[in-house]
């Protein structure tokens, strides 16, 4: 049953009647540029076929009503909440996230009540971006039930752009984790069969085509399941420190420091802070050089730039973790062309270039070598670059 179908069912079982309608939003995969978004460089996501979709009716008492269908196929209800009164810190847990949609689209006019029912099969805590996929399919939803339609023809609707901003500041100001643009973008833009070339500074993007498949190769996740959360994690102190280098060096942001200028800059900061930024001006780099590769149709060469991130997070950024360095490793010593760790790090998943007939022989390995550390199972898929949010019923 695919995950619209899913919600709508499930809509209909807690509130005994079909949904307005259903909208859905991918996870998804950074293939490079990891943590570049908050210092104003470049990103390369693609989104997932793995998705979380909310199905939605509105209400006419601006109260606000979330149900969740686990995976276990339980529902979870979070306790109704009013409009008017959301406010940061009044909804924790998983209902922050829903929750803080309403409150933000609030602040731009839509302050209609609304019953949302979410299911879907983005991994959670994998660094897939679950929780952004959440926040954009709500947000759709509630724009939806407004009569604000994604890419409407008249323009009244605002734009992806906008809209990954509104979900930027959900995380931000009312669940309190300091992530960057790289998420919400994805979901929202990303297309199927190309990664997004994305410049946070300027807001331009630009597809990049990215058919593995079509030269024989494909893109393995690792889900360690080692969970993580940006709020409670290093996220923010890495974040806090790269913007005090930017002031440091009288900058707008690390992505004003060119590579040919990196010596002389790091020279001018104290010693805790240059591995931080080496990793950020290197891997801005590694972006801009994986998308020249791209367009040249050179799919098989990135292996090498991949690798080199991972060493730059485990390194330089220190946001690596032990299942993350171990999965990376045998992937390559099995016959990946190139691996490293993706999303935010601490845990979550790791990504692999590999040859379409190895890709059975990388997961068996990964497994093997989780099962000597004693550790739990890895979780394993080949990721499909596939279409951002939408509506689906």
């Amino acid at each position: 049953m695919r995950q619209a179908d899913a919600a709508a069912e499930a809509f209909e079982s807690v509130h005994g009647q079909a949904p307005t309608g259903v909208w859905s939003a991918p996870g998804r995969v950074n293939l490079i540029g990891e943590h570049t978004d908050y210092n104003d460089g470049f990103v390369l996501p693609f989104a997932l076929p793995h998705r979380l979709a909310a199905a939605a009716s509105p209400r006419e008492d601006q109260v606000f009503t979330v149900s969740t269908l686990g995976s276990d196929g339980r529902l979870q209800e979070a306790d109704p909440v009013a409009i008017p009164q959301l406010r940061p810190g009044s909804v924790t847990g998983w209902a922050a996230h829903p929750a803080g949609v309403a409150w933000v689209l609030r602040d731009h006019g839509i302050t209609g009540g609304a019953d949302v029912v979410i299911a879907g099969d983005v991994p959670t805590g994998a660094g897939l971006s679950s929780s952004a996929a959440l926040e954009c399919a709500v947000s759709l939803a509630l724009l939806g039930l407004a009569g604000l339609e994604l890419d409407d023809p008249a323009g009244r609707t605002p734009g992806r752009p906008e809209i990954a901003r509104w979900v930027q500041r959900v995380e931000n100001e009312f669940v309190g984790a300091p992530t960057g643009l790289l998420d919400q973008t994805a979901s929202l833009r990303c297309t199927a069969s190309h990664v997004l070339f994305y410049d946070v500074r300027s807001g331009e993007a630009q597809q990049v085509p990215f058919d593995t498949a079509a030269v024989g190769l494909r893109i393995l996740v690792i889900d360690t399941r080692v969970k993580h959360s940006h709020s409670e994690s290093g996220y923010g102190e890495r974040r806090r420190s790269t913007e005090l280098a930017a002031d440091l060096l009288g900058l707008k942001a690390l992505r004003d420091v060119p590579l040919d200028g990196l010596a002389p800059a790091l020279d001018r900061l104290p010693e805790e802070l240059r591995p931080l930024v080496r990793h950020v001006v290197t891997e801005n780099q590694r972006v801009l050089d994986t998308v020249q590769l791209l367009h040249a149709g050179r799919i098989a060469d990135i292996g090498p730039l991949l690798d080199a991130s991972h060493v730059s997070m485990r390194d330089d950024y220190r946001i690596s973790s032990p299942e993350l360095d171990l999965a990376v490793e045998v992937a390559r010593q099995t016959g990946a062309l190139g691996a490293r760790m993706t999303g935010g790090g601490f845990g979550g998943s790791a990504i692999a270039l590999v040859p379409e007939p190895a890709v059975g022989t990388v997961e068996k390995a990964v497994a093997e070598a989780f099962e000597r550390e004693g550790w739990r199972p890895p979780r394993t898929f080949v990721a499909v670059p596939s279409a951002g949010a939408g509506r689906d019923l």
